[in-house]
């Protein structure tokens, strides 16, 4: 009797267990079946040729949710930036003239700083090229310029001149907000008690707009399953997207292997003298605690033991510095999204010049100090990022095929840059918070939360 009551509790406990772990991981496994239905209903689709209007309202749910998401973007930036920092294109059409380079340089500087805080919101600066028609003498034969005012000798020509002014283009102006939110929070955190409830409004404001997208969240298998469609049915050239698409995997992929393996260790041992592979094996299990939940704030409790008992860091540094970096630091992400907005730009037919390139870098490192705390933020920025340039966010659907590979390893890269900002900020600070008393083992239990609507992701 006893062995099958143990026998009948252990499978209630494994029922449980299971059940607990479906609801965890329920989102993910919808929008995994969403990328299988939406690929596969595309294909068929794409058999039968499609009119525009079949492609339209295919795709109207997935426009719906990415409209519910950019609806969302510039709240959310503007109440977390403003509450962490306490502590020549057009729509459509491309310009026939390039943009000159000092021209790009300086819409930068003037996007930086706006003018108007709120037309920032849906508009930003950029310099605007007509043409003007303008009288021009000609001479004729060899004349000299004496001869220029005779009628004889020379000719007048109407000819077309270039003009530059400064103008303003449709998109939120993401660079300039964040810059302003900075100002605005810095200078509340320097004012102490008197600024607290304007800080605990942006606070609280951050988290209704978080619960608000863990909402809209719950429609990504819907928006994710009718994008992909739509692009797989309407896409003539399926074999060349899909070769891109690879590519793109492994420029991804390349890149963060070298940051983790060459670039993070080469600045280890510059700074610290150690050897860094045998310190990346001792925070191995953040690592993989970071690969399987796709969440670097998931992954504290043991970048903390990693480091206090492992490593024996002074737990007043590894306690500031890697929660502060869990916020503010996400290389691993930054890669990702300025891979993937050029990678979207070339096959939207939009082609990017060298300072659009730079603007984007620029933008996302920014951008990157204030990622949002749900599943696939980097996702949400990037469709942010594009916004801010006008490029077509609708091929973003295509990432989510992938999203699911790219997100553990670039949540793998953010982990190991936490831990060794933890190490090599310990090394320059051992002289001064000097020696503390023996570390004590974190016992707290790791939960794997793989894209459930309340994780924490990098």
């Amino acid at each position: 009797m006893e062995m099958e009551r143990a026998i009948e509790n252990r499978g209630c406990c494994l029922v449980r267990k299971f059940r607990k772990s479906l609801r965890r991981h329920l989102l993910f496994i919808l929008t995994l079946s969403a990328v299988i239905v939406g690929f596969t209903l595309g294909f068929l689709l794409r058999l039968a040729e499609p009119s525009a209007d079949a492609l339209l309202w295919l795709g109207m749910p997935g426009e719906l949710f990415l409209r519910l998401l950019k609806m969302m973007i510039i709240p959310l930036l503007v109440c977390s930036v403003i509450h962490s920092s306490e502590s020549p294109l057009v729509e459509g059409k491309t310009n026939v003239y390039e943009a000159v380079p000092q021209d790009i340089f300086a819409d930068l500087l003037r996007n930086i700083i706006p003018d108007n805080m709120v037309e920032a919101t849906f508009r930003q600066t950029q310099t605007k090229y007509s043409h003007e028609m303008v009288e021009q003498f000609q001479l004729v034969d060899n004349s000299t310029r004496k001869n220029i005012s005779s009628n004889q000798n020379s000719t007048i020509q109407m000819v077309q001149k270039l003009v530059k002014s400064v103008g303003k283009t449709d998109g939120p102006n993401i660079l300039g907000l964040i810059v302003a939110c900075m100002f605005l929070g810095t200078a509340a955190g320097k004012m102490g008690k008197k600024a607290k409830p304007f800080l605990d409004f942006f606070a609280v404001s951050t988290e209704v707009v978080l619960q608000v997208l863990r909402w809209f969240l719950w429609m990504t298998p819907v928006g994710i399953s009718s994008l992909i469609a739509a692009s797989i049915a309407g896409t003539r050239d399926v074999t060349g997207t899909f070769s891109s698409l690879g590519l793109f995997v492994l420029t991804v992929t390349l890149g963060i292997v070298l940051h983790q393996a060459l670039f993070l260790p080469l600045i280890f041992f510059l700074t610290t003298r150690r050897n860094p592979y045998t310190y990346f094996l001792s925070i191995g299990r953040a690592w993989l605690i970071g690969f399987a939940a796709t969440s670097t704030a998931v992954a504290i409790p043991e970048m903390l033991n990693a480091c206090e008992n492992k490593n024996h860091i002074d737990k007043r540094v590894s306690r500031f510095v890697i929660p502060f970096c869990v916020t503010l630091n996400a290389d691993g992400s930054a890669l990702f999204i300025t891979a993937a907005a050029m990678f979207i730009a070339n096959i939207s037919g939009h082609p990017l010049t060298f300072g659009e390139v730079a603007i984007i870098g620029l933008l996302t490192a920014i951008a990157s100090l204030a990622l949002p705390s749900v599943p696939s933020s980097s996702i949400v920025t990037l469709i942010m990022v594009l916004s801010s340039m006008n490029v077509p966010v609708h091929a973003v659907s295509l990432l989510f095929a992938v999203e699911w590979f790219l997100d553990r390893i670039r949540t793998t890269s953010n982990v190991l840059s936490h831990t060794h900002c933890a190490a090599i900020t310990h090394h320059f600070n051992r002289q001064g918070p000097g020696k503390t008393e023996e570390p004590v083992m974190i016992e707290e239990e790791v939960e794997l939360i793989v894209h459930s609507p309340d994780a924490y992701n990098s």
